[in-house]
């Protein structure tokens, strides 16, 4: 069987529609995904937040009640029946626990056995990587195994397969060898 490690944040749950919000509220702003050209969200911020945007990600209950991306549980559910499914997610401070948990109420058919903490996801062993982080992508993409990107403006100079969506991702699954 072979092994899938997916990304949690931006590729399952929605963690920028939040963090944005919570930006654009604190400094009267406009800051969405969609603006995002590249990786480094503190060069769409105004200048008096700059990495302060960062904060954000250690406040408690961000990554506890994020919600999931369309479609992204169903999918799950299906493709757990004919892959092993690992969710490998970086995190800081409180994403730890909340992730967890947050594991554990939307995919408890999966559960926080299969999660995994890592910066550097390609050094876990799996057949490919479906992810939204350019740095994760290449990296996984030069082990020589496969990784797929959730298609954002941030992540297009990266070459490889892209989704814009779960029931893509599932129908390319399909394909795949």
């Amino acid at each position: 069987m072979k092994t899938l490690l997916i990304d949690m944040d931006s590729v399952i749950c929605d963690l920028m529609s939040e963090w944005h919000k919570r930006y654009n509220e604190d400094y009267n702003d406009n800051l969405s995904i969609e603006k995002l050209q590249c990786w480094r969200s503190e060069d769409y911020v105004k200048a008096e937040c700059g990495e302060k945007i960062y904060d954000y990600l250690d406040e408690p209950g961000l990554f506890l009640h994020l919600e999931p991306l369309p479609n992204a549980i169903d999918v799950l559910k299906r493709i757990s029946k004919h892959y092993d499914v690992l969710i490998v997610t970086s995190s800081r401070t409180y994403a730890y626990t909340e992730k967890e948990m947050w594991i554990e109420k939307h995919l408890p058919f999966i559960g926080k056995k299969n999660l995994i903490f890592s910066h550097r996801k390609e050094m876990i062993r799996g057949d490919m990587l479906f992810d939204d982080a350019p740095h994760n992508l290449i990296a996984f993409k030069e082990t020589g195994r496969t990784a797929v990107a959730m298609n954002y403006v941030y992540n297009q100079q990266v070459d490889v397969p892209r989704v814009n969506n779960w029931l893509e991702f599932e129908k390319w699954l399909s394909t795949w060898k």
